[in-house]
C-alpha cells in the first residue's frame, strides 16, 4: 500500500473531493484525520473508511480559524504520534460574477480565505513536520494562463496559493518538507447532487470539449494521483503542479 504508516490530515474531508481522497488513502494504509465544519458528512466519510477496514478520526474544525488549526493538528500528532500529509480543500466561498459587476467584498473573499487557510494549516502541518525531516503538504486547484470570463476572484486565488505554494515549498524543503499542487480542469461528479440537471449536462460537456482525450478527470483520478504523490514513490517531487486535467490546461 502507497501510505501505510502514514498519518494524513484532510481539510474538506466532507465534501466529494476531500472525501474521495479520505477513502482513497485510507485504502491504501494511511490513518487518515477527517477535517471540515459539519459533523454529520464528516461521519458519513468516516463509516465508508471503517466499513472498509481503514482508519478514520473526526475532528470539526474551521480551518480559517488559527487557535483552532494549531490545536487541532497538535491533537492529531498526541493521539498519533506525527503528521505526515496534509490536504486542505475546503471550500473558498466564492461568488463568481464578472469583475465589473462583482463587489470588492465579494471579490477578495476567495483570496482572503484562500490565503488564510492554506497558511495556517500548512503551518500547522510543518511545525510538526520539521523535527521529523520529512512531510507532504498538498494543495488543489493550479493557477495557468487559461481562464473564463464571470469567475469573480476564484481563478486569482489560485493563481495566489501557486505564489505561496512555491514559498512554503523553498524555506520547507530543506527541512525535507514536500509541496506540491494537484490541478484539474474541472470534475463534473463534483457538482451537487440537487444541481439542475440541464445546468449539469450544459457544464459538463463544457469541461469535456477542451480535453485532448475526450474526458473530464474523475473524482478516482484525483484521489488515485494524490495517493501517489503523497506517498515515497514521488519522494523526489517538490514545488510543482500535478496536471490531471486530461489535457484541458496545457502547461
Amino acid at each position: 500500500m502507497l501510505l501505510e504508516n502514514k498519518v494524513a490530515i484532510i481539510y474538506g474531508a466532507g465534501g466529494p473531493i476531500g472525501g474521495t481522497l479520505a477513502r482513497t488513502f485510507a485504502r491504501e494504509g494511511a490513518s487518515v484525520f477527517l477535517a471540515g465544519r459539519t459533523q454529520e458528512k464528516l461521519d458519513a466519510v468516516a463509516a465508508a473508511i471503517r466499513a472498509s477496514s481503514g482508519t478514520a478520526k473526526i475532528g470539526v474544525v474551521d480551518a480559517l480559524d488559527e487557535q483552532a488549526v494549531d490545536e487541532y493538528v497538535a491533537s492529531v500528532v498526541q493521539q498519533a504520534g506525527q503528521v505526515d500529509i496534509s490536504f486542505n480543500v475546503i471550500g473558498y466561498g466564492d461568488i463568481q460574477q464578472p469583475l465589473l459587476e462583482i463587489s470588492i467584498g465579494d471579490f477578495l473573499q476567495p483570496i482572503t480565505n484562500a490565503m488564510r487557510t492554506q497558511f495556517l494549516t500548512t503551518r500547522a502541518a510543518a511545525r510538526h513536520m520539521i523535527p521529523r525531516g520529512s512531510g507532504v503538504i498538498l494543495h488543489f486547484g493550479g493557477d495557468g494562463p487559461q481562464t473564463l470570463p464571470g469567475l469573480g476572484g476564484f481563478k486569482i486565488a489560485l493563481d495566489a496559493i501557486e505564489g505561496l505554494r512555491r514559498q512554503w515549498a523553498i524555506e520547507l524543503g530543506p527541512y525535507g518538507i514536500r509541496v506540491i499542487t494537484l490541478k484539474t480542469g474541472g470534475i463534473p461528479e463534483s457538482l451537487p447532487d440537487d444541481f439542475d440537471p440541464a445546468l449539469r449536462e450544459q457544464i459538463t460537456a463544457g469541461l469535456i470539449e477542451p480535453t485532448l482525450l475526450n474526458r473530464a478527470a474523475t473524482l478516482a483520478d484525483v484521489g488515485n494521483v494524490a495517493a501517489f504523490v503523497a506517498s515515497d514513490k514521488a519522494r523526489s517531487m517538490t514545488s510543482t503542479e500535478v496536471n490531471i486535467s486530461c489535457g484541458a490546461i496545457v502547461d
